[in-house]
């Protein structure tokens, strides 16, 4: 069955993008509001999209009538923390996606630690299992889309998660991290895992000779 979008409405076009692009990653962003509070929103159209620079986008999108508080926040301050949410953490994550008013911290109502960042003046979530300090690289406005580009500035992993640090090596399948799967409250693990070595050219050819 072929899906016209010019002829759909966005929140239809939405229910067919969450339903088929799947798993999603989450973005549990952490931002400082006006009066300096630490808030804290899940989004989870977001990915990273480049490494030199090293580049996240976060889709934030709009209130009906003005930006997310979000989106204010980081065009503000000019910088934000990125969060990976682990399944230990999923309730709490998922408490902050409420419509909490402007001067709520999502953090304190939600009963979370924060720990100082190492690179930016937002704090990070202190359980989270690992995640990014970014600076505003840029925003496009896209319609009622509202795409942030941040650029990485570091990275945090727990110790407990770090198999070598001088080579990069992280315990991945140990992070416990979940991410978006379909409608409103689908979830899904990132416990079943498989690999499949990548074939070179040459390799292919040889074996279709």
């Amino acid at each position: 069955m072929d899906f016209d979008f010019t002829q759909l409405q966005p929140q239809e076009r939405y229910k067919l993008l969450t339903g088929l692009i799947v798993p999603r990653p989450i973005a549990w962003v952490t931002s400082l509001g006006a009066n300096g509070q630490v808030n804290a929103a899940p989004f989870s159209f977001f990915n990273a999209m480049g490494s030199d620079p090293a580049l996240l986008v976060i889709g934030v999108g709009n209130h009906p009538q003005r930006p997310k508080d979000t989106a204010a926040n980081i065009k503000r301050s000019g910088v934000f923390v990125v969060n990976l949410v682990s399944e230990a953490l999923a309730e709490a994550m998922n408490l902050t996606a409420a419509e909490f008013p402007e001067e709520v911290s999502e953090v304190e109502a939600a009963g979370l630690q924060t720990a100082p960042s190492a690179q930016v003046a937002v704090p990070r979530l202190a359980l989270a299992p690992a995640g990014f300090e970014c600076r505003l690289h840029s925003v496009i406005e896209i319609g009622r889309n509202r795409l942030v580009i941040g650029e990485v500035l570091g990275a945090f992993v727990q110790d407990h998660l770090v198999a070598d640090a001088q080579k990069l090596y992280l315990k991945t399948a140990e992070l416990g991290l979940i991410g978006r799967m379909g409608g409103r409250g689908g979830y899904v693990r990132t416990t079943d895992l498989f690999e499949m070595p990548r074939i070179s050219y040459e390799t292919w050819r040889k074996n279709h000779q």
